[in-house]
């Protein structure tokens, strides 16, 4: 099932243990010295399978570094290319994809994607295979398995169909933008535990393709009811969680959940060490401005067996006003009408 196509490297995540300076360069410049100093270098417990699933990952590619992640397209690319050769699957209900859905769509369950990729269709024939969903988050973390997998031509669509019409927005995106627990934020900066380990996969095989074929039919098998948790459920207890701030470290110094924290996106993710700072006891609650990232993540770390969900609609769920005032100065991204288009569906 693993193919030799650009698949997420090692998801291996650093920390940092410095406040920010007077100027953004000078953040910038001293950034990567910084984590260079600040790796763990205690040594980890990791098992047979998964030293062999993360040789295999490591040997096919790196997609979390590359110019490629995440893999998100605009509703208006995909609008443009109705006609050429892309195919759009639809990853939501029979009810929601028979109200109105983009012209060309399949509808697809999440559960039945693997034997649709590998004998329903010819994946590589398409110039692009676009997944949709309501809000985009359940579209990215199913892309970043597929991606996993091989296929290289799969996209997620930016904000799901919020971003086609009105009549998704308003019941979506626009109606789960929250600026409700703004005021609970912090600015401490939380360092990562020591490094343990990682979770025992318990596959059975004995090759690394053979484990990540595994691990891929057991995510799929069951399903996407667990990948998700909202800003209330978070913010009721943050104790009970390992909170994982994806972002940058000037938005995450501006204002983050309690507790949180902050894993760089596109470092050097290629140390064990790091991955093992997460906990494999513990519920891991990973969050970005938008909830699109943070399901690409969510879907490496329960590759490897971390119970890890993404949080929905990200920082726009709990924090929207202040991104909206800080827009300019951190390049937020909250979602407005402006992401609305008024395009078309079909019944």
């Amino acid at each position: 099932m693993l193919k030799n196509i650009q698949v997420i490297p090692l998801l291996l995540l650093v920390f940092f243990t410095l406040s920010c300076s007077n100027s953004q360069k000078k953040n910038a410049q001293n950034e990567e010295e910084i984590e260079e100093k600040s790796q763990v270098q205690t040594p980890v417990s990791i098992d047979q399978e998964t030293s062999l699933l993360l040789k295999d990952l490591a040997e096919n590619g790196d997609y979390v570094n590359s110019r490629n992640f995440p893999s998100l397209i605009k509703a208006s690319s995909v609008y443009d290319e109705l006609e050429s050769n892309n195919l759009i699957i639809d990853l939501r209900t029979k009810e929601e994809f028979n109200a109105g859905h983009i012209k060309g769509a399949v509808l697809k369950a999440f559960s039945d994607l693997p034997a649709y990729f590998e004998s329903g269709i010819k994946p590589f024939e398409y110039k692009r295979i676009i997944l949709v969903s309501a809000d985009g988050q359940t579209a990215s973390y199913t892309t970043s398995l597929l991606r996993l997998m091989g296929y290289g031509n799969v996209y997620a669509l930016r904000w799901g169909m919020s971003s086609w019409n009105a009549a998704s927005a308003n019941t979506g995106w626009l109606a789960n933008c929250s600026s409700d627990f703004q005021n609970q934020l912090e600015t401490t900066v939380n360092e990562a535990p020591l490094a343990k380990g990682l979770p025992k996969l318990n596959t059975g095989k004995t090759s690394g393709e053979e484990i990540g074929t595994a691990r891929f039919n057991h995510l799929f098998s069951e399903g996407i009811d667990h990948i998700m948790i909202d800003a209330s459920t978070v913010f009721s207890n943050p104790n009970d969680y390992y909170v994982v701030n994806y972002d940058r470290r000037d938005k995450y110094e501006n204002g983050h959940i309690p507790g949180a924290v902050r894993y760089k996106p596109g470092a050097t993710l290629s140390i064990v060490n790091e991955m093992g700072t997460l906990p494999t006891d513990k519920t891991i609650v990973v969050y970005c401005g938008t909830g699109h990232n943070s399901g690409f993540v969510t879907a490496y770390l329960r590759l490897f067996g971390y119970d890890a969900r993404t949080l929905s609609y990200g920082n726009n769920s709990f924090m929207y006003d202040k991104m909206v005032n800080d827009k300019s100065t951190l390049s937020w991204l909250p979602f407005t009408s402006e992401e609305v288009h008024e395009y078309q569906v079909v019944k």
